[in-house]
């Protein structure tokens, strides 16, 4: 049985289509990264994913469960951490902790024992008995973590859960996230806007743009299906020029153009970036920057999407968008 699995999974919003049929399959014990700039569909995606959100045609199966007809089971399985989660900053973290391990059923003795698993996981330490109020972003992103995992769930969604943290609190959240996986074996959906987040962690990658899933695989296999090597030339002048003299090198296996900056990919970049800049100076067109460097998600989503992903809230969503949070699956 895979964890979650979904075919031809779509959600509109008016005109819009936010996810525009996705075909998706997760095995268990997986973590899989989500990547797309804001206003991609990654958050609808794994709101309907989370029985949050209904799907407009598609189907979808989580921990074995269809989301549409049984969210109540998909429910009980699951665990969830979305961006901006409602913790009431009056309460302790303990209090909290214990109402959420009330609210799945569980009793006393196994709220009393899970709590003291899931504070030590997640390393809030003595503050678990200060008002939330008094915690720190990256502690309520942990507190956050915590509340999540208070049932033992077989599957972890996690929406951007390091957005708009320090970079410490970054890898300690990171740090929690592959213990979890490692050690429990627990399967992972991350959504992200962070190309080294979804590299350090991911097994798999899936890339998003426009509500369609534009490519998959491994971190590894997916930089490399982008060149070996890659040299990035930013030019002031004729593109088209500094593009043809670039491809006339025979080292070169292809040349893409973003704006005023041209990627080419080589299996031998430190042999070829003088030929690079030679054959540059030759055309006539001033270069104002030559990079070497191994390839990177961000130049897998620069070839899938021709733009670079830029980190950071959208503070203009579309009132469809919005809505979205209004709709829950009963």
């Amino acid at each position: 049985m895979t964890a979650i699995e979904a075919r031809d999974l779509r959600r509109t919003f008016g005109d819009n289509e936010a996810v525009a049929g996705i075909d998706l399959t997760i095995e268990p014990g997986e973590m899989y990264g989500f990547l797309g700039p804001n206003g991609a569909g990654k958050s609808t995606m794994v709101r309907m994913l989370c029985t949050l959100l209904r799907p407009t045609s598609g189907s979808a199966t989580v921990a074995g469960f269809d989301v549409a007809k049984n969210p109540g089971e998909v429910r009980l399985r699951i665990g969830v951490a979305l961006q901006d989660a409602s913790i009431d900053g009056k309460q302790t973290g303990r209090e909290l902790l214990h109402t959420q391990g009330r609210l799945y059923g569980l009793k006393r003795d196994d709220i009393t024992r899970r709590m003291t698993d899931v504070i030590d996981l997640v390393d809030i330490g003595t503050a678990i008995d200060d008002r939330v109020d008094s915690y720190s972003g990256g502690m309520k992103r942990r507190l956050d973590l915590a509340m999540s995992l208070i049932h033992r769930p077989e599957i972890l969604f996690l929406d951007e859960p390091t957005t708009g943290l320090d970079p410490s609190s970054r890898a300690a959240v990171w740090a929690e996230v592959r213990r979890l996986n490692s050690e429990f074996g627990m399967t992972i959906f991350l959504t992200t806007q962070y190309l080294e987040e979804a590299d350090e962690l991911a097994d798999r990658v899936g890339i998003i743009d426009h509500g369609v899933l534009q490519t998959e695989g491994t971190p590894t296999a997916l930089k490399r299906s982008i060149g070996t090597d890659l040299i990035v030339a930013e030019v002031d002048g004729d593109t088209a020029v500094a593009a043809a003299a670039i491809e006339a090198l025979p080292s070169v296996s292809g040349v893409e153009v973003h704006g005023n900056e041209l990627s080419l990919a080589t299996a031998d970049g430190a042999a070829v970036i003088a030929a690079v800049a030679v054959a540059l100076n030759g055309c006539g067109v001033p270069v104002r920057a030559l990079t070497l460097r191994t390839p990177t998600l961000d130049d897998v989503f620069l070839s899938v999407t021709g733009s670079h992903l830029a980190p950071g809230r959208n503070t203009s969503a579309s009132t469809d968008e919005e809505s979205e949070t209004q709709e829950v699956a009963s």
